[in-house]
């Protein structure tokens, strides 16, 4: 191996050349005791004949690191979530690594090579899903690993926090409900995601809980992004029966559909009534200001934060899910409709 590519050996590289896993070259950098003598000799060769940085050996107690993991860092979201960590992480003396794992497994090994590299008290991932590789090797670390707003049934390893999702989507399409609306749509979030699914169920609950007909036509797909829920907010105001009321599954799709009854000459709330869901800051400042439901994003990820700590200070962790409640906050942007 040339000089230069010795100098760019990364822990996957070492992982590879003993033949082992990259959580396990982890653990002899760690000086954890799990690892049997002759693999240990033989990843210690590699990493002396490679001069791989090696940690300093940092005992038993708090790294005073905490690992918080996205897959992009472009939204108000992600600073909620960042906000709600730092809360704890401040008070308590620990420090946060924030990082983006974008799509390629080029850049996922680079960022599992970045998390094995470094001692850390705990990784809280705000990525919604965990495949199972991954969840093998953040296992191997032997650090507690968070989900924030996960996808589907988490590994039973990994611990997550969330919010009542399928309520709070219910709470929302009552209170349009109970303004008269009757021709209600939704734009929902990517379907993969538990919490879309959840609130696509709350949506249709309370419109069966009202004796009105779901009517796929005004259940439109989405991302979360403001270009799809403005896309789609244009396809639902297009129908021939277009809907009086929409209920966006993010804050975001929400003000697409602001622009989308801007663009057709349309006012909030006395032609149209949105719904968001969030409550992010944004919300009360756009006009009118956004009714949408309040999910606690900077509570989630403080408590998931919390559990980080617990974890350092006691050794002991509950891979449970913690579900946080959601409340509709009313503003300007719903009214009933237009006799």
């Amino acid at each position: 191996m040339t000089e230069a590519k010795k100098n760019r050996v990364t822990i996957s590289d070492i992982a590879r050349e003993a033949g082992v896993s990259v959580p396990t070259v982890s653990k002899v950098l760690n000086g954890r005791p799990e690892v049997a003598a002759h693999t240990r000799e033989r990843v210690e060769k590699l990493i002396t004949r490679y001069n791989y940085s090696r940690r300093a050996s940092h005992g038993s107690g708090r790294a005073g690191l905490i690992d918080l993991v996205f897959h992009t860092l472009d939204n108000e979201w992600v600073l909620e979530i960042v906000r709600g960590v730092e809360s704890v992480t401040h008070d308590a003396g620990v420090g946060m690594v924030v990082s983006a794992v974008h799509d390629g497994r080029k850049t996922e090994r680079a960022w599992l090579d970045n998390l094995t590299s470094r001692r850390s008290d705990g990784i809280i991932l705000a990525v919604t899903e965990l495949g199972p590789r991954h969840a093998e090797q953040l296992h191997g670390l032997g650090v507690p690993v968070i989900i924030i707003d996960s996808l589907g049934q988490p590994d039973a390893r990994v611990a997550s926090v969330g919010a009542t999702n399928w309520s709070g989507a219910r709470a929302a399409v009552e209170h349009l409900l109970e303004l008269g609306h009757r021709r209600i749509g939704f734009i929902g979030g990517p379907p993969q995601l538990q919490c879309s699914v959840a609130r696509l169920d709350g949506y249709r609950s309370a419109l069966m809980a009202a004796d009105i007909g779901v009517d796929d036509a005004l259940v439109a797909d989405g991302d979360f992004t403001h270009d799809r829920g403005e896309r789609a907010a244009e396809e639902l105001l297009a129908l021939p029966d277009p809907p009086t009321a929409i209920f966006a599954a993010n804050d975001q799709q929400a003000l697409g559909a602001y622009r989308a009854a801007e663009r057709r000459g349309l006012r909030l709330p006395d032609d149209l009534s949105v719904v968001g869901f969030d409550n992010l800051p944004m919300a009360q400042w756009i006009s009118p200001a956004l009714t949408t439901v309040n999910q606690p994003v900077a509570t989630m990820a403080a408590e998931a934060a919390r559990m980080v700590l617990r974890h350092s200070e006691t050794g002991r962790f509950d891979t449970h899910r913690v579900e946080l409640a959601t409340d509709l906050v009313v503003r300007g942007s719903t009214a009933g409709p237009r006799s």
